[in-house]
């Protein structure tokens, strides 16, 4: 069970093939205390029609991505109404924070749902172009990839755009 900063549980083992990273839980999410648990965010029929996973997770099964050896934390545990409500100190602590997860479970990829969490991550400027896709940089060994964040407040990507890029997720890890 998540503690009581940390409004969502982490979905972690050693040497996973992919961890998914979101920027923090919302809302609702936090209310239900399970990853992606807004009917509006895609991400679980996403993860399935590209071939990730063999059919479609509810947000309880969260831990069920571990039989496929995948997992699933954030940048920042805390919840909030959106990602303005997020401040400099809730960035810094989290890169840390991910940086250990990330050197502890040893993943082969790590997966940023969204440009906004790569950027925040590697504490790019909002001008700095980030696509979607296989990153040139790498963390603690791992490949970086980006792939749109599937909320529904997103709308710089159509479904079949976003299911494409998940899809070249699925390809790196020969899934698809």
């Amino acid at each position: 069970m998540p503690s009581s900063k940390q409004a969502t549980p982490d979905i972690l083992a050693p040497n996973l093939d992919a961890l998914f990273i979101g920027i923090n839980p919302g809302l609702l999410s936090a209310q239900k205390g399970h990853n992606f648990a807004n009917p509006a965010n895609a991400f679980w029929k996403l993860l399935h029609e590209s071939g990730l996973v063999p059919r479609r997770l509810k947000p309880e099964e969260e831990t069920r991505l571990l039989d496929h050896g995948l997992g699933l934390t954030n940048l920042v545990a805390r919840a909030t109404r959106g990602v303005m409500d997020l401040g400099r100190e809730d960035y810094d602590a989290g890169r840390r924070a991910l940086t250990t997860k990330i050197r502890t479970f040893r993943p082969r990829m790590v997966v940023f749902v969204g440009i906004t969490v790569c950027r925040s991550y590697f504490n790019k400027k909002a001008s700095e172009p980030i696509p979607c896709g296989e990153q040139p940089e790498e963390i603690c060994g791992a490949r970086v990839f980006v792939v749109p964040n599937p909320s529904g407040r997103n709308a710089h990507f159509s479904y079949a755009e976003m299911l494409e890029h998940y899809r070249v997720v699925a390809r790196a890890l020969d899934r698809a």
